[in-house]
């Protein structure tokens, strides 16, 4: 039976769209560079933004490092901000608390822009740690799940009773790589379709109701 649950922010507690996008365009205007169309934006959802940068839209990684820093200019004070819960989240993390899970976010954004989102949106009292990435360089997924880990003091023989949640493969992916199994959330439909699947996630589900019952009956 999982106990500790990991939970990715972006995409999966909040729905972070119009925030990110807002950054990605001022972002690229500051630089110099085209705006790319909606449809690659969203695909920087989820992943770090550096490989992003660099995956979608041909950047080096000098180019990529500046884009990161114009995206926070915006992103620190407004940005973060310009987002929403998911719908049922708070509520469904309060009722797994109360439960006697042990919960936590594990999130490859900033953990200085993790804290006061989740304070915002009703999850901090919920969660036992927020786990971002360190302030210079985004971790890999993989990186955010270990020290998420590392905090509650999981060891090796616990992990089975461990289940990250999240939006996109690189959860699904992170998750594999520290030996967990990973359930994925569709609540928005940034990840491509059958991207959670293929990548392996144990379930995929569309609603906060649906992610409930899988996590109290397994």
């Amino acid at each position: 039976m999982y106990r500790y649950i990991l939970f990715d922010l972006d995409g999966t507690l909040t729905d972070s769209k119009e925030g990110i996008l807002n950054c990605l365009r001022y972002a690229f205007e500051k630089m110099g560079q085209p705006v790319p169309p909606e449809a690659t934006l969203l695909k920087f959802i989820g992943p770090p933004l550096q490989d992003s940068y660099m995956r979608f839209c041909g950047f080096t990684p000098e180019q990529a490092v500046e884009g990161i820093r114009l995206f926070r200019e915006r992103y620190a004070p407004i940005g973060k901000f310009e987002n929403a819960a998911a719908p049922g989240m708070p509520e469904l993390c309060r009722r797994l608390k109360e439960r006697g899970y042990v919960l936590a976010v594990a999130s490859s954004k900033p953990e200085e822009m993790c804290v006061p989102i989740c304070e915002k949106f009703g999850f901090t009292p919920s969660m036992e740690t927020i786990t971002g990435s360190p302030p210079v360089g985004d971790w890999e997924k993989a990186d955010v799940i270990r020290e998420t880990m590392r905090r509650l003091g999981l060891t090796d023989a616990q992990k089975s009773q461990v289940l990250m949640v999240g939006d996109r493969k690189f959860d699904v992916l992170g998750a594999r790589e520290n030996g967990l199994d990973c359930v994925g959330v569709e609540f928005f439909g940034y990840a491509a379709p059958g991207e959670l699947a293929e990548a392996g996630a144990v379930a995929v589900v569309s609603t906060a109701e649906e992610l409930e019952q899988y996590i109290l009956t397994h």
